[in-house]
């Protein structure tokens, strides 16, 4: 077995490109795809006769190659705009919900957004009835901010 794959190192190398794609998938910052870059170029290198040394040189020189060059150019690229680009509860600001337990003024209800299920105040003087159209205009840890529309 051991002499089979000492023969044929093309295929450990592209079982561990591939695995490197699978795990980029996860991560989504074009890190571990250089590593897949490198083993790419290294399963190339087998079949042109050179030995494992030399493969592993081959790797580690494309895998560098592919952080200084390709990562850079498809982060620019591929992640356009990603900075400016609010997340998780921030999100909500600005998004309108229904009232589903009656917002009371100077105290507090339910809102629903999305089919998720948000603890809201109102800086209104009124309450604000169940089923009334709402909008977030501020969020504080996991406390939304209303406004009846």
């Amino acid at each position: 077995m051991i002499d089979y794959l000492s023969q044929h190192l093309w295929q450990i190398w592209a079982v561990v490109a591939v695995l490197c794609l699978i795990l980029e998938l996860t991560a989504g910052d074009f890190f571990i795809i250089c590593f897949s870059i490198g083993a790419v170029f290294a399963a190339i290198s087998d079949p042109l006769g050179l030995g494992f040394y030399w493969q592993i040189g081959v790797f580690a020189i494309f895998t560098l190659i592919s952080l200084y060059f390709v990562r850079p150019f498809a982060l620019r690229y591929l992640h356009k705009g990603e900075e400016h680009r609010v997340s998780n509860a921030d999100a909500l600001i600005g998004r309108r919900g229904r009232v589903v337990e009656a917002v009371e003024a100077g105290g507090y209800g339910r809102v629903a957004i999305d089919g998720d299920v948000w603890k809201a105040v109102s800086t209104a003087t009124t309450d604000i009835p169940v089923g009334a159209s709402v909008r977030v205009t501020d969020r504080e840890s996991i406390v939304i901010t209303v406004e009846q529309l």
